[in-house]
């Protein structure tokens, strides 16, 4: 009986350590993402349809952010006014990010 006892004990620790383990290892090694392609995929109509040229919507956004592809490539989402959101979000945030490099530079 104290077999069993011991050897639940020693697992539930193992258990333990290794999830402490796994959590701090994923703080450690996370990859940021651009919030915009997080807003840009919101705002795509989500076909993954590939018809922009690119594997799916989230393929597209990262070629909009990353690589600056046109925003118009939608097809599904040219009715939707698609490419104006995607227009709107990319020149809001190079905006913001002007004014906080101007914050930054007078300082």
């Amino acid at each position: 009986m104290m077999t069993f006892i011991y050897s639940i004990l020693v697992l539930g620790v193992m258990g333990f350590g290794i999830g402490i383990a796994l959590s701090v290892a994923a703080k450690k090694f996370e990859v940021k993402e651009d919030p915009k392609i997080e807003e840009i995929i919101k705002a795509l109509p989500g076909a993954n349809c590939g018809m922009c040229g690119y594997a799916g919507c989230a393929a597209y956004a990262h070629a909009i952010v990353e690589q600056h592809a046109s925003f118009d490539l939608c097809v599904p989402g040219r009715k939707g006014g698609v490419s104006e959101k995607v227009k709107e979000i990319m020149t809001k945030t190079n905006q913001e990010n002007t004014n906080s490099q101007k914050q930054a530079a007078s300082k």
